[in-house]
């Protein structure tokens, strides 16, 4: 499976995903074309378990997260996490806990006589955690979060390949000045998608500019307000990248307001993919936060762990779709006009 995703250029996760047949995966058709195509060059045929049953008679999984109403993701985690497990017969419970070390405590004591076999333990932001004592001496993998010393699995979204994916999106289509608003400081998502950036700046012996970076806090107001500022600039971008959705959807309007036409003037991509993405004017260029993918990820671990498959913990980052809209479709320049426009 590691030499498909190698020759399909995508993760061994969406190798998976494609193979198995699984249903409500996010993932575009050429990409499901590319990884059929190499695993019949390939030669490769799906492994598929046999008979499927419960590890041990355990039966429930339970799914801690901190916060379910102001993001989709863990929800999203969650469904990912439930229909892996339903096809080993494994309910999955979900309970919140905002984040409290006590109201962790308190599930976990709740949870009686129940046959638990693990619990997945989720966070809205990708963040260091430190997991209470109470839960610690459970069998636990940990979603869109780490623990400092690596003693759980952890299953993470690919932040720095995304973020060099997006900006590399932007460059294939010519555009040579790329403008970044980045999401709130100090958090790794925003950290990894600027890496991403200057990545595939420096791989494409473009020189990175301080001045087209712009703090941003996730928020559409950030978003028309750093991109007000970008557009000021004595040399303004060509092509901005927000680091969300949100922030694009602010971009958008300050745009307008300043009469720039989104793509002709000015290309613009998200990330996260959220539902908005595809009913802005025009829809907007962005990239899935694969968290049903990870939550299905996290749930397949756990129940090889219960089944006797003892391995090293391990960090596990699964791939952000990039999903291709009107906001960057300028027409692709062929080899002779990008190397003018390179000049």
């Amino acid at each position: 499976m590691m030499d498909v995703a190698a020759a399909a250029g995508v993760s061994q996760a969406t190798v998976s995903l494609v193979l198995s047949g699984t249903k409500g995966a996010r993932l575009a058709d050429a990409t499901r074309g590319r990884v059929l195509e190499a695993a019949q060059a390939l030669g490769y045929r799906f492994v598929r378990r046999g008979t499927k049953a419960v590890p041990g008679g355990q039966s429930t999984i339970v799914f801690v997260a901190d916060e379910t109403s102001t993001d989709p993701w863990m929800s999203l985690a969650f469904e990912g996490a439930r229909d892996k497990a339903l096809e080993y017969g494994i309910n999955v419970l979900m309970a919140v806990s905002h984040g409290d070390a006590d109201v962790e405590t308190n599930i976990v004591a709740g949870l009686g006589k129940l046959p638990i076999l693990g619990l997945i333990y989720g966070t809205i932001l990708t963040r260091l955690v430190q997991i209470p004592v109470a839960l610690a001496d459970r069998r636990i993998v940990l979603v869109n979060c780490y623990d400092e010393h690596r003693e759980h699995h952890s299953v993470l979204p690919g932040d720095l390949l995304g973020g060099r994916t997006a900006t590399e999106h932007l460059l294939l289509y010519g555009r040579r000045r790329i403008g970044f608003i980045n999401g709130q400081q100090g958090v790794d998502a925003a950290r990894d998608r600027l890496k991403g950036y200057k990545q595939a700046l420096a791989s494409n012996d473009i020189a990175f500019d301080p001045a087209l970076v712009r703090p941003g806090n996730w928020e559409p107001s950030s978003g028309y307000e750093m991109t007000l500022e970008l557009m000021a600039l004595d040399n303004p971008p060509d092509a901005i990248f927000c680091a969300n959705d949100m922030m694009a959807v602010g971009c958008f309007d300050a745009l307008k307001q300043l009469g720039a036409i989104v793509p002709d003037d000015v290309a613009v991509i998200g990330f996260d993919d959220r539902n908005i993405a595809q009913y802005m004017h025009p829809p907007l260029s962005t990239l899935v936060l694969p968290l049903y993918e990870m939550g299905r990820t996290a749930a397949e671990l756990l129940i090889d762990a219960a089944g006797g498959l003892h391995t090293t913990p391990s960090r596990i980052k699964v791939e952000c779709e990039l999903i291709a809209r009107g906001s960057t479709a300028r027409r692709r320049l062929d080899d002779a006009e990008a190397t003018v426009a390179a000049r």
